[in-house]
């Protein structure tokens, strides 16, 4: 597993995660507690899924806390320089999306009638 696993799955489990990012299932607990940019969803089970943004996010954090020895703090202040968009914002703007070309495609209707 790896970074292509990452745009080949909607969902992943906390033990890919770990796979993917190499970061132990604690931290990756912890960080979610922590920075509050990871929001997994719960099974009703309990069972974390974590979408590609909290991937992408857990591997932003590592870079920071890892390659660029920040502490937990320095990365929080890192972090709020970026939006991160959640999963309802994305889905809100895919929304847009398609009723912006359904709004052109009846405005061509309109126009051949």
């Amino acid at each position: 597993m790896g970074l292509e696993e990452i745009e080949q799955k909607e969902y992943f489990s906390i033990g890919d995660v770990k796979r993917i990012t190499g970061v132990p299932e604690y931290s990756v607990r912890y960080w979610e507690a922590e920075f509050g940019l990871i929001k997994p969803i719960r099974k009703e089970s309990g069972h974390r899924r974590y979408t590609k943004n909290d991937v992408y996010t857990i591997l932003k954090i590592k870079d920071l806390i890892y390659k660029h020895k920040l502490t937990l703090e320095g990365a929080k202040k890192q972090l709020s320089k970026y939006q991160f968009p959640s999963a309802s914002e994305q889905k809100a703007r895919t929304n847009v999306k398609i009723l912006e070309e359904i709004k052109e495609t009846l405005e061509e209707l309109l126009k051949e009638c």
